[in-house]
């Protein structure tokens, strides 16, 4: 079962789409692996000139910006300016006449990767016309204990490494886990909560069956576009909060832009309606 639309795309571009995310992912990861134990350079994103909160905002470090400059420099040569590329870090360049937009993030959980908790991925995800279609995450570690890539194609299987994964959570676990913005106390809760400082890990997570549904408050498209492809692979359902209630997602709209910034759910359809249920008012 599949929860994104199929794209009216050959499945020898889906295909390519997918090695080509995969072979991107590493390269990411690569990067992010030799540059452990070194001393980083490290910027903080800020509000504007002068704010106080400057020193709180998100990191950047020259690992972030050199593998996305390495990605992109990798799209060009592969497909020239007919792909676009929406990134983390570097100004953006639109979809060309094919409608293919790259979104990139070379490390999500920065955070966690300048100060050493060993939680962060690379995420690469594409989107034809606004809707995920393909996609890879190296995650620094995985159900293998070892750092590796998800990845999936629209209509295709979950896979891990270059082999199928299929999700068998042991049925003997009665509570299973939850990646969280926040762990509020609720009767109806009916897991056990986590924050793992990544959306990309968390969505890989859930399509590997090692958390059952996970939230995500604003998340950015680069975030969660590839992840989004890998749940679907695995058959799980992904929902965006639409005005009051939660609808099934449909892609990032035809243009994909920067500001798009709505709250996700995705997981099995019965811990998505307990999501629901926990965070009903949850906001985009």
């Amino acid at each position: 079962m599949t929860t994104l639309p199929i794209p009216d795309l050959p499945r020898a571009l889906l295909l390519e789409l997918e090695e080509t995310a995969v072979e991107l992912a590493r390269l990411a990861g690569t990067e992010i692996v030799n540059a452990l134990g070194r001393a980083l350079t490290i910027r903080y994103k800020t509000l504007g000139e002068g704010e106080a909160s400057a020193l709180y905002r998100d990191p950047v470090s020259e690992v972030d910006q050199r593998a996305e400059t390495l990605i992109r420099e990798r799209i060009a040569e592969r497909f020239g300016p007919h792909h676009g590329i929406l990134g983390e870090e570097l100004e953006d360049s639109p979809a060309g006449q094919d409608g293919i937009l790259w979104a990139v993030d070379p490390i999500d959980g920065t955070t966690n990767f300048v100060n050493g908790f060993p939680l962060f991925a690379a995420s690469i995800g594409v989107l034809s016309r606004g809707l995920p279609v393909a996609g890879a995450v190296w995650c620094s570690t995985t159900h293998a204990l070892r750092p590796g890539v998800y990845h999936a194609h629209a209509g295709g299987a979950l896979n891990f490494e270059g082999e199928a994964l299929l999700a068998r959570p042991n049925p003997a676990v009665r509570r299973r886990l939850a990646g969280m913005p926040y762990a509020p106390m609720s009767a109806s809760q009916a897991w056990d909560s986590r924050k793992t400082g990544s959306a990309a890990i968390e969505c890989a997570f859930v399509a590997a069956g090692l958390l059952q549904v996970a939230g995500f408050v604003r998340p950015n498209i680069w975030d969660v576009a590839a992840g989004l492809v890998l749940v679907s692979a695995a058959g799980g359902a992904i929902h965006v909060r639409q005005g009051d209630g939660w609808a099934p997602f449909g892609g990032f709209g035809e243009t994909p832009a920067r500001s798009w910034r709505e709250s996700l759910v995705i997981g099995d359809e019965e811990a998505s309606d307990a999501y629901f249920r926990v965070f009903p008012d949850a906001k985009a």
